[in-house]
């Protein structure tokens, strides 16, 4: 089972018609519709499941500008300030907690990297962010109890933490008081269009019209997008993690080395995880988009692990094309929620022990997994769709989506009112997988 999420009321009451429809109840679509309300617009999000029951409420928990693609690195900027503001503009609690982030090594490979990230950052964005590379005296302040000496690391005291089972709801009932129609469980089953464009959307529960739809699906965005023939190249990777019982005593920044990583929570436990290692189940997407993901499998030799089960026999039976006037495969899977690899997780706790041997009492309160969006070079779309008028996606953020979600959204909701965007949308297009542009893997993650 997932983890406990905050309470959203049920609602399946259709407005007959908004000016935009989110597609997606997890940290995107709260986010995209939150800032799509600001410009004034009328809003509906329709949710299959519940709000945040995905792996908007299932991930680390960290919010950061450390260590990103530089493509994405401005907009980690934006969303860390948009972060850091959101509880007091809504009047809401997220969790938000401004307590650093860490990566810390023994490796002088890996103190080269850090430099090498830095000076690009620094080439990007100036000194609007505080990320420091810090020696092995800084990193031992920083963890407090540490047994273990390590060379140095790369730290950023601005980066920040919040919790994943409070924050999308949080911001979807702070939405509803302001007028949003937050409508769950409701499946979006697909869109209509009128003379070339978007009109409505059909749900289970009937049609809304409207003049634009953002998909911010998470795992299930190719399948929903497919449906309109528009290939969104995505695949899903597995990620496993667990949660301890509350601990007094433990270190309170968040971070992360090649074995495990860290955060403390809110209820003061600890959320650990095995590094970043993940696993994927091969599926008949897999063979499809294989020549796509060459590069992405060069780059996780080593952390990814290729399985085959019973979701390839699931997702082949699946259909890629149906009607929209009987149940479709979003009714039939509210929730994804698989089971996690516990060799992962446990692995990742001794690992925490071992540095911090005065927590070797921590007893694990829950595991878990997820499902990564992942796209075939690691950075989101967030775009526009040109065969369709109306139509936007916001998906594959490849386990980025948490911490970049506030300004995800706020990103989204400037293309879908052709206002000035927030940072430059060029990377996020959807149709570089198919304009010729070359795939590229940023070794900095």
């Amino acid at each position: 089972m997932g983890p406990k999420v905050e309470t959203v009321a049920d609602d399946t009451t259709l407005p007959a018609q908004v000016d935009v429809v989110v597609i997606g109840g997890g940290i995107i679509g709260v986010s995209t519709a939150l800032y799509l309300s600001e410009k004034g617009l009328q809003v509906a999000l329709c949710e299959k499941g519940h709000i945040a029951g995905e792996q908007s409420s299932r991930n680390w928990g960290w919010v950061r500008v450390t260590h990103r693609d530089m493509r994405e690195f401005t907009l980690s900027i934006e969303s860390l300030k948009l972060w850091r503001k959101m509880d007091a503009t809504l009047g809401i609690d997220t969790g938000f907690n401004q307590c650093g982030i860490l990566y810390m090594t023994d490796e002088d490979a890996v103190m080269d990297s850090h430099h090498v990230w830095l000076d690009k950052a620094r080439h990007v964005a100036g000194d609007t962010f505080d990320t420091r590379v810090v020696d092995g005296r800084a990193v031992a302040e920083l963890l407090p109890g540490a047994t273990k000496a390590f060379k140095g690391g790369l730290y950023t005291s601005g980066d920040g933490r919040a919790e994943p089972q409070k924050a999308a709801p949080a911001i979807a009932n702070a939405l509803r008081k302001r007028g949003v129609k937050i409508l769950t469980p409701c499946a979006a089953r697909g869109i209509e269009t009128s003379a070339g464009r978007v009109s409505a959307v059909v749900t289970e529960h009937g049609t809304i019209r409207c003049n634009s739809v953002v998909v911010a699906g998470g795992a299930w965005s190719r399948l929903f997008c497919g449906n309109l023939d528009v290939d969104v190249p995505q695949l899903l990777v597995k990620a496993s993690v667990l949660r301890t019982e509350p601990l007094d005593g433990g270190p309170t920044c968040s971070a992360s080395n090649k074995k495990f990583a860290f955060r403390k929570r809110a209820d003061g436990g600890y959320t650990v995880a095995f590094g970043f290692r993940t696993y994927s189940d091969l599926t008949p997407d897999s063979f499809r988009l294989f020549f796509k993901y060459v590069e992405a499998l060069k780059s996780q030799l080593g952390a990814l692990r290729i399985g085959i089960g019973a979701r390839f026999f699931d997702e082949l039976r699946r259909p890629r094309h149906w009607a929209l006037d009987r149940p479709t495969a979003f009714e039939a899977v509210r929730t994804l929620d698989p089971e996690p690899i516990t060799r992962y997780t446990d692995a990742g706790l001794r690992e925490f022990t071992k540095v911090f041997p005065h927590l070797a009492h921590a007893r694990i309160a829950q595991r878990w997994a997820g499902y990564m969006d992942v796209t075939p070079d690691a950075i989101p779309v967030i775009s526009g769709v040109d065969t369709v008028p109306g139509l936007f996606i916001g998906t594959g953020f490849s386990g980025h989506g948490f911490g970049i979600g506030p300004a995800a959204g706020k990103l989204m909701a400037d293309l879908v009112t052709n206002d000035t965007p927030l940072v430059d949308p060029h990377a996020f297009r959807l149709n570089r997988f198919s304009d010729g542009t070359r795939i590229v893997i940023d070794a900095g993650f």
